[in-house]
């Protein structure tokens, strides 16, 4: 398992709707290989509003749908949910996801 994969989980949390949906792998690399159980990944909706927080992926990151990673509902994960790989992000992509990052958790304002 590596940062900025994609995989479908099935039943994700209680109060989801769907069956299954796509999430990306966005903790660092030290904790994916740690013993600890659990990961941070963001949801991939269908849907997309343009936020600096939403970051379009489509088909070519092996999704179905034209779709969007929301950054500001990040989420813990156990590792033992994400089996069903789907894709991977480009390098750019990883980049405009850890920009999305940065301004979903207001970091830049965290320093001052």
């Amino acid at each position: 398992m590596k940062r900025g994969e994609l995989y479908r989980v099935a039943h994700p949390t209680a109060r989801d709707p769907k069956r299954s949906r796509v999430f990306l792998v966005v903790s660092r690399q030290v904790l994916i290989d740690s013993r600890f159980s659990t990961v941070i990944c963001a949801p991939v909706y269908t849907a997309y509003h343009g936020l600096q927080t939403q970051i379009p992926v489509g088909t070519n990151e092996g999704l179905k749908h034209e779709s969007s990673i929301h950054c500001d509902e990040l989420i813990s994960l156990p590792k033992s949910a994400l089996t069903d790989f789907i894709g991977n992000l480009s390098r750019e992509k990883l980049k405009q996801v850890a920009r999305a990052l940065a301004v979903a958790l207001d970091i830049a304002n965290a320093q001052q």
